[in-house]
């Protein structure tokens, strides 16, 4: 019998600033999807961003501050793939 793939939630951002670009986020091994509010979902990889972003990227998403400022500064073509 075949394994179920694992599913992610998807995790609204709590925003505690009120002025970020960042809707939501899901957090992967090696990766990280962002939602953005006008900008469409991408995904953010070890590969893309480097593993020590990644890292980041995940301790400013589950902190609600800071995490698109991250990302407008540095990291914002050094996606892995646009989703929509």
């Amino acid at each position: 019998m075949a394994k179920k793939p694992l599913k992610i939630a998807t995790e609204r951002y709590k925003n505690l600033s009120g002025k970020s670009t960042v809707a939501t986020y899901q957090l992967m091994k090696d990766a990280v999807t962002i939602g953005f509010a006008s900008h469409g979902k991408y995904i953010y990889s070890n590969q893309s961003a480097g593993s020590e972003n990644i890292s980041k990227m995940k301790v400013l998403a589950l902190a609600g501050k800071g995490l698109g400022t991250f990302i407008e500064n540095n990291l914002k073509e050094k996606f892995a793939r646009k989703v929509r």
